[in-house]
């Protein structure tokens, strides 16, 4: 497990806090482009268990999130269909950005600078901790997954494919 270090505040813990939401933060070595494999060979968690925060947009540039396993990608097409669209593609990272108001390798859904709505793979909410980002790069805060539901305007979909798959 990581160090335990007082981090200081980020929107993010700032807006759990404010919903009251207990939570452990994580702080690890952050590689660019490492990914949900780095941070969780640095906790030495699975990385199943390593939630993706990931800003999309559909056809009219509109954007929302996708909350997905560490070790799964996002079937776009699958998405798409669930949601009522007709494609979804990642946003650049420099409009994720300005979306979400964090850096990617840091985007957090919680405390996200506009309003978006949260699509959550159904199979996180199944697990007992999830660990996902704390707002800002090498920065993850683990919690019980079912508070994403109380607390953000989601939507659970099924659209995970194996990275391996």
């Amino acid at each position: 497990m990581a160090k335990k270090e007082h981090i200081s505040e980020t929107p993010a813990t700032q807006f759990l806090r404010k919903h009251g939401v207990a939570f452990e933060e994580h702080t690890y070595p952050y590689e660019e482009h490492g990914g949900t494999t780095v941070s969780a060979r640095e906790m030495g968690v699975d990385e199943h268990g390593v939630i993706k925060t990931l800003v999309m947009q559909d056809e009219h540039d509109k954007p929302l999130i996708v909350l997905m396993h560490g070790d799964c990608k996002v079937s776009t097409k699958n998405l798409a269909r669930q949601i009522g669209c007709k494609s979804v593609e990642p946003c650049k990272p420099e409009v994720a950005n300005r979306h979400s108001g964090f850096l990617v390798g840091g985007t957090s859904p919680f405390g996200t600078r506009k309003a978006m709505p949260v699509y959550v793979e159904g199979s996180i909410l199944e697990l007992p901790r999830i660990y996902i980002n704390g707002g800002r790069r090498g920065f993850l805060v683990s919690i019980d997954p079912r508070n994403i539901i109380a607390i953000l305007p989601t939507k659970i979909v099924h659209c995970a494919l194996d990275m391996a798959g």
